[in-house]
């Protein structure tokens, strides 16, 4: 820079001739005029745009992007995962400042970042002891067998170790929140000893002043059980959980990007219970060692010895039909049970319908809506009342029952001349005591021996289910090998016949 002024200031002042600099300094013409033209170097300027290692890789990055705006806004590709999606699936081996010149989704003006800069919020940094956890729910899309879907995702954290646990399910309840906790203390091995909540309605039933809570029954069951101390946030400060509000971005965004395609979501839950446990292996800044081994040095509370449920309770009457409802959709109960009032237990797998302390029905639990699950079995004791309506009751529409019951009842049908469906319904109803296995064996075996009636079958039924008795085993009891029993003689019961 310094000869650089020194020519300009000799040439432009007339001190020396072009001809003279470039004799002097040994400088080529050019190079004198690129010095008068410009008051400093100008550095390398290139003549000709070189290829660059993204240009083939720009396709697929519009591509990501353009898949982006049909998912939910949380869980688009940034630049980083892009980055890291070029290079494992397509063989990229450039760097990232070149992705995320391309990967941008929209470019704005210095001015507007500088007003967003001057509108942030500034938060202070806190101090994570040991022990302390804090809960969160986000949703997220998953394509489910084909078809695009929201879930709810349940996240707890422990910000000391920075551990994470993520779970997906089909929406947001009170026995997801509690199966959510219940799942996480299995995970990490033992209960933080306070946990930091937002006010949702699972947990918060009404907001006193600041910061006292009114909190739902179910909630104080969950405490109960697993005895841990619970702060609640200011309303519209969820600052006050920063940690896991932004671990859960972090993990929407590398846990569930792209977008998963299962086939359930306890596959899905399998596969974010294995990629939590692999971040336990990653090193925070600052940090000497692994999360995993700062999740060692939490001062998590034991695990109860005592299972607890996560279940939610509810009150409805089942209707003419012998339907409950419970979410919209209604589930079948045994028909003596009509108008009765229902006690309903449901839990994330099952819903369990209870009658004075007595279990009478128990299905599968559905996340749709409108829908309708019946039990056939449910209703035999009322087709055998009305056997008229057997071949168009609803509940039996699907049931599929094995070949040997088709040809059971058209026996029936032929040695009971009008009541043979009746009959046949009294045999399907053994199966209110047994299963629909063993009451396929005790048909068979009824038609092998030609025994067509209910009491017949029950009898069959009966005997299959007798377990034999087994020998009396002598070891450990040696003074037994010395008894003797008498034989009995049978002949002096023959005085019995002759009035002896």
């Amino acid at each position: 820079m310094q000869q650089w002024t020194e020519i300009r200031r000799r040439v432009l002042s007339g001190e020396i001739s072009k001809r003279a600099a470039c004799r002097e300094y040994s400088i080529h013409w050019d190079t004198l005029q690129k010095m008068l033209t410009h008051v400093e170097p100008p550095g390398y300027r290139q003549s000709k745009p070189r290829g660059s290692k993204i240009e083939p890789f720009v396709p697929i990055i519009h591509r990501i992007l353009k898949e982006d705006q049909h998912v939910h806004r949380k869980q688009r590709h940034t630049a980083k995962k892009i980055f890291e999606r070029l290079r494992e699936e397509h063989g990229y081996d450039g760097g990232i400042t070149l992705v995320q010149r391309f990967s941008s989704s929209a470019l704005r003006s210095r001015r507007v970042r500088e007003w967003k800069h001057h509108r942030q919020e500034v938060f202070l940094p806190l101090v994570h002891r040991p022990g302390e956890s804090q809960v969160d729910i986000g949703f997220a899309d998953v394509l489910l067998n084909g078809e695009m879907i929201k879930v709810c995702l349940f996240v707890m954290t422990l910000p000391y170790s920075d551990a994470i646990f993520m779970q997906a399910f089909p929406r947001e309840c009170t026995e997801v929140f509690l199966e959510g906790h219940k799942r996480a203390f299995q995970f990490f091995g033992g209960v933080p000893t306070r946990i930091s909540y937002d006010n949702a309605k699972v947990a918060v039933a009404r907001i006193v002043g600041n910061r006292e809570r009114t909190v739902t029954r179910e909630f104080l069951r969950l405490q109960s059980h697993f005895l841990f101390k619970e702060h609640f946030c200011l309303v519209r400060r969820p600052n006050e959980k920063g940690h896991v509000e932004r671990l859960l971005d972090f993990a929407r965004r590398n846990f569930l990007v792209p977008v998963p395609q299962v086939d359930s979501l306890e596959r899905l839950n399998e596969q974010l219970l294995v990629r939590c446990d692999t971040d336990l292996e990653r090193k925070l800044r600052g940090k000497s060692t692994c999360k995993r081994t700062l999740l060692s040095e939490e001062q998590l509370q034991p695990l109860p010895r005592q299972i607890f449920e996560a279940h939610r309770l509810g009150q409805a009457h089942a209707d003419s039909l012998s339907l409950v409802r419970f979410e919209t959709n209604s589930y079948s109960v045994p028909t003596k049970y009509a108008h009765r009032a229902i006690t309903i237990v449901a839990t994330i797998d099952e819903v369990r319908l209870i009658f004075a302390g007595q279990l009478i029905a128990r299905h599968c639990r559905h996340w749709g809506r409108e829908e309708f699950f019946f039990d056939p079995v449910h209703y035999l004791a009322l087709l055998e009342r009305k056997p008229g309506g057997f071949d168009h009751a609803r509940p039996l529409e699907d049931w599929d029952l094995p070949l040997c019951f088709g040809i059971l009842r058209r026996r029936l049908e032929a040695d009971f001349q009008g009541t043979g469906t009746r009959e046949f319904i009294k045999v399907l109803r053994l199966l209110e005591r047994t299963s629909l296995p063993r009451l396929k064996r005790a048909v068979e075996y009824g038609l092998e021996i030609g025994v067509l009636n209910v009491e017949a079958i029950r009898v069959i039924l009966d005997a299959q289910a007798e377990q034999p008795i087994p020998l009396f085993c002598l070891d450990g009891r040696p003074h037994l090998k010395f008894v003797r029993v008498a034989q009995t003689d049978i002949s002096a019961y023959q005085t019995l016949l002759i009035g002896g």
